[in-house]
Formats: C-alpha cells, sequence, structure tokens
C-alpha cells in the first residue's frame, strides 16, 4: 500500500488538536504531528495576506485520502484549507507498515 504525508495547516494549537485527535480516532491517520507555529504570507482575493499558522503533517494510507481530506474540509475553519499529499516513495518498512495497519478501513 502506498504510504502519504499529507499537510494542513490551521489557525491555532488548538484547532490543530482537535482535528489531530478526530483524525487519529476515526483511523483516518497513524501519526499527525502538530509542529510549532509559522508565518505564511499568501495572496489571497487579490490581496497579500499574512498569519500565523499551525502546521500538521499526516501520516496515512492512499486508500484512506478521500475520507482524510473529507474529515480535514469537514472540520477545517478556512474557506479554502491547504491539503497537500506526497507519497511517500521510501521509508523504514516496519513503519509503513505500521502507518497501513493504524488506517486500515474496520
Amino acid at each position: 500500500m502506498e504510504t502519504l504525508l499529507v499537510i494542513t495547516t490551521l489557525p491555532d494549537a488548538a484547532s490543530a488538536r482537535a482535528l489531530a485527535a478526530r483524525l487519529i480516532e476515526q483511523r483516518l491517520a497513524a501519526c499527525v504531528n502538530i509542529l510549532p507555529p509559522w508565518h505564511s504570507i499568501y495572496r489571497w482575493k487579490g490581496k497579500v495576506e499574512e498569519g500565523d499558522e499551525t502546521p500538521l503533517f499526516i501520516k496515512t494510507g492512499a486508500d484512506r485520502y478521500a475520507a482524510l481530506e473529507a474529515a480535514i474540509r469537514a472540520g477545517h475553519p478556512y474557506e479554502l484549507p491547504e491539503i497537500v499529499a506526497v507519497g511517500i516513495g521510501k521509508g523504514l518498512p516496519a513503519y509503513l507498515d505500521w502507518v497501513a495497519r493504524e488506517t486500515a478501513a474496520e
């Protein structure tokens, strides 16, 4: 099974923790890393905006991506959340097997 690293950002640590907990509880992610806040500068609706955000690194199986994306969108406060998935081509086989087991649909 292909393993993915999915990245999203939230406006604060509390909303990041809440989303991470839901993803783990629903077995949509094996692990979610909540990173320290970072400062983002971006163009939105024709204006340059900036603000602090809390990033999440989410490890999941490719077969769970659609459900994971839906859960992020349902629980995300942004009108257009960043959701970027990157395939993990190589990794410690035992770790990748663990991700597959933890995200297996029940």
